[in-house]
């Protein structure tokens, strides 16, 4: 790295889909984070959310300074024709024989009626690929990062096949959940981050070739100075009920229907328990809120379970500084930053051994059972009720763990550093032009399936 390019701010764009979200609260730091290590990030998204699903104190403001892709104003779509004009006849002939392939048409002379809609959706991505390099070349951008695998990496992978823009990607859970084509996602990107060390195995055995040479292993983290108590933990004293507190967006995944159940098997069992959700479905509460609201009445909990929907960090704090036990029975969580703010909130913890919740809650930093079983959820639940120590204990192992090796700046540190390295080492071989030495549509591991 040279010195000047370590001086210099790099100038980034960084894209979240549908931001914000409920659930953006880190990604809004970490363009914090950012800033302060001279890396100065412009906020891209795919299309606002669908309602006001962020509610948080800096939704307001993340929004004002958030460029959409869509919709697309007449001098927007003017730059977007311009960009996919620039690459030439012969150049654009490869690229849409590029999204023909990962269509799923590839080389079949004719095209059938279920291709039709796959193509479609390439071209659409095609299109927001030169909205994206627009906005490269308008702004100076030098990079582009992008928080997910999915169509958003699509539309990066098409930004740099027209205008050879260099993009890395961080993927947050299971590369399965992020659709087809990851191949070429993959190994036209300069870089990746993965959040634990399990995806991390999974994406190499998965990808093989197609992983890009540099890949980091770096978790979503928790501001600990933020969520932080005023006054140390109590236990449950036994007089009230046993508050318990759960955050996760309203959805089968998260296994709400399990934590529901058990909460019905420790009422049965005769145990005083209250439970608070914080978090909403994609439908704005029209969704999955329906059934978990069926489940109240089924098991009788209308009168112990509270559905707060989606409510700011603030709310979520003053929920965890009451709350005796944090509860998240996911199916499956590839790390869990709800269970983060639990832990530097000194709350014990009770989790499910799914994904990479095991590679945050340690061994005496919280309890982990396995997922989709109410009664063992039930019956570690019901442990901390009846051994106020071990609540304790588990809180203060909780918050060391989380504050330690999951602070926010960590992932943005990682970043910064990966950033500069591609932005010097595209300096030095600029005498070659753009793109120098990425894949191009025609070669091979552009054509590995995903």
């Amino acid at each position: 790295m040279t010195e000047r390019t370590a001086k210099e701010p790099v100038r980034l764009g960084y894209v979240v889909p549908e931001f914000p979200g409920q659930t953006h609260g880190f990604f809004w730091r970490e363009t914090g984070v950012l800033t302060q290590l001279r890396i100065q990030p412009d906020i891209v998204s795919t299309r606002r959310p669908r309602l006001d699903s962020a509610n948080q104190e800096w939704g307001g403001q993340a929004e004002r300074l958030t460029t959409y892709l869509v919709p697309s104003s007449l001098p927007e779509l003017v730059s977007m024709v311009r960009e996919l004009r620039t690459p030439g006849r012969r150049r654009m002939a490869e690229i849409i024989r590029a999204a023909n392939e990962m269509s799923g048409k590839g080389s079949r002379p004719f095209l059938r009626l279920r291709h039709i809609r796959p193509l479609a959706k390439q071209l659409a991505w095609l299109a927001l690929g030169g909205r994206l390099s627009g906005l490269a070349r308008e702004r100076g951008w030098q990079h582009v990062h992008v928080h997910s695998c999915g169509n958003a990496a699509s539309i990066a992978l098409y930004a740099h096949l027209l205008s050879g823009l260099p993009y890395s990607l961080t993927l947050h859970g299971p590369l399965s959940d992020y659709g087809p084509n990851q191949a070429p996602k993959w190994a036209n990107a300069a870089f990746s981050i993965v959040i634990t060390n399990e995806l991390n195995d999974a994406v190499r055995w998965a990808l093989g070739t197609a992983v890009p040479r540099h890949v980091a292993v770096a978790p979503m983290g928790v501001d600990a100075e933020e969520f932080s108590r005023a006054a140390p933990y109590t236990p449950w004293s036994g007089k009230e009920a046993f508050r318990i507190f759960s955050c996760g967006r309203l959805n089968p995944s998260k296994g709400h229907d399990v934590l529901l159940a058990a909460v019905a098997e420790m009422l049965q069992a005769g145990a005083n328990v209250e439970l608070t959700i914080a978090g909403e479905d994609e439908s704005g509460g029209n969704g999955y809120r329906r059934e978990l609201e069926g489940l109240l009445d089924h098991h009788g909990l209308r009168h112990r379970v509270q559905l707060l929907g989606a409510v700011p960090a603030g709310r979520i704090r003053q929920e965890l500084d009451r709350s005796h036990a944090f509860v998240l029975a996911s199916h499956a969580e590839p790390l869990g930053v709800a269970i983060m703010e639990a832990m530097c909130m000194g709350v014990p913890v009770v989790a499910t051994a799914a994904g990479g919740v095991p590679e945050l809650v340690l061994e005496g930093t919280g309890l982990l059972v396995s997922p989709g079983n109410p009664n063992e959820l039930a019956s570690a639940i019901t442990r901390l009720t009846i051994d106020p120590e071990l609540c304790v204990a588990l809180g203060v192992a909780g918050r060391e763990r989380a504050s330690t090796a999951f602070g926010h700046r960590r992932s943005a540190e990682v970043l910064a550093q990966l950033l500069r390295s591609e932005v010097a080492s595209g300096e030095e071989q600029s005498e070659n032009g753009p793109g120098t030495g990425r894949p191009s549509p025609s070669d091979p591991v552009f054509r590995t399936a995903s």
